[in-house]
């Protein structure tokens, strides 16, 4: 009888034992998959502020080559303009 009392006792301490480490292990864990995602929400911010930035660019660009065009058009006119006058 005294045998299995102990290996009750010995039984609960270690099941005690495995449930206080795991608990400690679970907080571990998610410290550690905050900070992660912490990390990952920081990085993500950075890339959708590059991503705006960029998407600003590709809709000036064309805006800007429209300009070069008509900009190059009217030099060429200048140009003929001075060659007929010369």
């Amino acid at each position: 009888m005294e045998a299995i009392i102990a290996a009750l006792i010995s039984g609960g301490l270690a099941l005690l034992g495995v449930v206080i480490t795991v608990s400690f292990g679970n907080k571990k864990t998610e410290a550690q998959l905050d900070k992660n995602q912490a990390i990952t929400d920081t990085k993500l911010e950075a890339l959708t502020r590059e991503v705006r930035e960029h998407n600003n660019f590709a809709r000036r660009i064309p805006v800007i080559e429209e300009q070069m065009k008509v900009a190059n058009h009217r030099i060429d006119d200048l140009e003929k303009e001075k060659e007929r006058r010369a």
